[in-house]
């Protein structure tokens, strides 16, 4: 049987935005819920080692550290919820949000803290390695490849910004694009072919993830655009960086969002175009997508919530 919720708070999502947001939010006595969405604790459930998140002089677990921002906003006061929201009424107030369960959660103000997902390559190996060699962002994982040789697929701007990245960490970088030109800023190319350490395999996209259960990524299979034929790269780390998909869907014509559905924030805040909706992570933010600034977004979500229904019940 379906029941409705009621809270001066929603919190939709939970990875490090969501759980900081819960944590502010309770602590200032604002009795948030938060429905954890159909992967509790984010994208760091699926990351192994964790080495750049203040305030830990060893390597953590991902997953570890979801499970300690969970657990600290549940001490201060959250209450969870596993559902995932599917329905927002943002029309009339107070805001009435559905679950899958069939449940209604009842609130004064939202915070929308949904995260993004890499896209992937679809390789069964990228799964396989994943945390093993393959990664999805430089900034977290680079520093693990230090003075050894990666790869990193696409043709972008995050694509080359990568690249030129871990040219500064890495002895050698392989750029891996399906075509014979970039589609970055002409800026960015012109440091990407100016790069000594950086070299460009084009017309060429990835058949396969090489590697070993000991070693992990080896080494990459390609495949050539124009002839079909095969060739191999070894290299000891694959950084996927073909774009990310904001987990959105659901907030469409409910909130204002970028071409690219990322959820509008006013600059310098969290707020959206809503009165009493916030956003906070990687749902707004497209550029940084680490889960220090994640958290600050949330942090910052929660304080300008609290201020929004002190206001209004002034």
């Amino acid at each position: 049987m379906s029941e409705t919720h009621r809270a001066k708070v929603l919190i939709i999502g939970s990875g490090p935005a969501g759980y900081t947001a819960a944590i502010y939010a309770a602590r200032a006595n604002l009795e948030p819920i938060l429905v954890q969405g159909l992967q509790p604790g984010g994208q760091l459930t699926i990351t192994t080692e964790v080495e750049n998140y203040p305030g830990f002089a060893d390597v953590i677990q991902g997953p570890w550290l979801m499970e300690q921002m969970q657990k600290q906003a549940e001490h201060v006061g959250t209450k969870m919820h596993f559902d995932i929201i599917n329905e927002v009424n943002f029309d009339e107030r107070p805001f009435v949000c559905t679950g899958d369960s069939g449940n209604s959660y009842v609130a004064d103000a939202v915070i929308i803290a949904t995260g993004a997902q890499a896209r992937w390559l679809g390789l069964p190996g990228e799964e396989t390695y994943n945390g093993k060699g393959v990664s999805a962002c430089a900034t977290c994982d680079g520093f693990f490849y230090r003075g050894k040789e990666v790869a990193v697929i696409g043709g972008g701007n995050t694509a080359v910004e990568e690249a030129l990245y871990l040219a500064n960490i890495c002895s050698k970088v392989t750029l891996v694009h399906r075509r014979d030109e970039l589609r970055c800023e002409k800026i960015l190319e012109d440091r990407l072919l100016k790069n000594e350490k950086i070299d460009i395999q084009w017309n060429k996209v990835v058949d396969d993830v090489l590697g070993t259960d000991t070693d992990g990524v080896t080494g990459i299979k390609l495949k050539d655009t124009l002839d079909g034929s095969f060739s191999e790269l070894d290299v000891n780390g694959m950084f996927v960086a073909i774009g990310h998909d904001p987990a959105t869907k659901i907030f469409k014509g409910k909130v204002d969002m970028d071409d690219e559905n990322y959820l509008l924030a006013t600059p310098g805040t969290a707020t959206t175009n809503i009165p009493g909706v916030f956003a906070a992570g990687d749902c707004v933010d497209k550029i940084y997508r680490q889960a220090v600034t994640a958290a600050g977004l949330g942090c910052m979500a929660a304080l300008e919530a609290e201020r929004y229904i002190t206001e209004l019940n002034d």
